[in-house]
């Protein structure tokens, strides 16, 4: 009778010649966090999506569209880039974002990139793990739409569209007013965060002079977190200065006017990231020349009572060796004469290491 294969076989074959399940798409509607048509300044009403929602300006010849996502996927953002031609580049940098500030131009369609900083509370920078989160913003802006793509938590645009729907006369000024208003929102955030953080090298900075004790484990953390401050705020400067100052873009000129102003207070967070990484790098070269002081007063205290301790051991060490011929061994008073020897060399050097401030 033949043999029967293994089940674990037969289960494998099985599952070998079964197709895999094709993966789910998620309809990019689902991405879309909001989806407006703005004419004249005002937003229309009704609820539209973002391929009637271009139609619809396209067909007028007026206004503007604004489309907000928020951490699509890939399917998701080819629906989004195939209605308002994104090129694919933009595409993949969207979808697995991580990327450095940065403008691009696309043909007629700015391509511009974002970091979003947000301040995480923590009792005290002893017990915290992070200090500053990143996320990432990113801005499709072409003739008559501006797509927003964001990602984190802490990057919601919900309050600068409720900000710009209640200012008609900013809306009017089309796509790249978005853009700044963003722009000045993310920037804002920078300032807000250097001003807690600011706090936080404040604190430390008083505990390094002051305490004795230092967590140099607390001047790392917060030394990480600036340069991760820095990687996001700093590279911004580059694309805002464009955006400000080269026409070509396509900005409008009342926009660069407003942009430049942002650029201004953007350099202000930058000079101020710069100055707290130095104040770190200063408090690091602290901390350890005070620990280097503190082992070398330690090293100081051990010596002295090891000192202290060598006298009594050297007295006894000799006068234990059991040789019958040694000074004073029949001498009735000579116990009590090396005790007081050995006490008075003690108190002795004990005295002469703490006028020495040994210790």
């Amino acid at each position: 009778m033949p043999s029967m294969p293994p089940i674990s076989s037969l289960r494998s074959s099985r599952s070998a010649a079964r197709p895999p399940l094709p993966a789910i798409r998620v309809p990019a509607a689902r991405a879309i966090v909001d989806c407006g048509v703005y004419v004249d300044g005002h937003r229309l009403p009704g609820r539209f999506t973002h391929s009637a929602a271009l139609a619809e300006v396209r067909e007028r010849r007026a206004g503007f569209v604004w489309v907000g996502l928020h951490a699509p996927d890939v399917h998701q953002m080819n629906s989004v880039a195939e209605v308002f031609g994104l090129h694919e580049l933009m595409v993949e940098d969207a979808v697995h974002a991580h990327q450095r500030p940065k403008l691009e131009v696309y043909d007629d369609v700015l391509f511009l990139v974002l970091r979003t900083v947000n301040y995480v509370e923590h009792d005290s920078i002893s017990t915290a793990r992070e200090i500053v989160e990143t996320g990432e913003i990113m801005i499709f802006l072409g003739r008559d739409f501006v797509v927003t793509v964001r990602h984190g938590d802490h990057s919601g645009l919900a309050g600068v569209r409720a900000a710009m729907d209640a200012d008609p006369s900013r809306l009017s000024r089309g796509p790249s007013a978005v853009l700044h208003a963003i722009a000045d929102h993310v920037v804002d955030s920078y300032l807000a965060v250097t001003d807690l953080v600011e706090h936080d090298v404040d604190l430390l900075e008083e505990d390094v002079f002051s305490v004795r004790q230092i967590d140099v484990d607390s001047i790392y953390l917060l030394k990480r977190e600036i340069v991760e401050l820095r990687k996001s705020v700093t590279p911004l400067g580059t694309p805002l200065q464009r955006l400000s100052q080269e026409p070509s873009l396509g900005v409008p000129k009342e926009v660069r006017r407003y942009l430049r102003d942002v650029q201004d207070h953007h350099t202000i967070v930058a000079e101020r990231v710069s100055e707290f990484d130095e104040i770190l790098s200063t408090l690091v070269e602290a901390a350890l020349a005070k620990v280097a002081v503190q082992q070398n007063t330690d090293m100081r205290k051990i010596s002295a009572w090891v000192a202290i301790a060598a006298v009594p051991t050297m007295l006894a060490g000799i006068y234990g060796m059991n040789f019958e011929h040694m000074p004073e061994l029949g001498w009735t008073l000579g116990y009590p004469a090396i005790l007081t020897i050995i006490a008075a060399s003690c108190i002795g050097l004990f005295v002469t290491f703490r006028r020495n401030n040994w210790l």
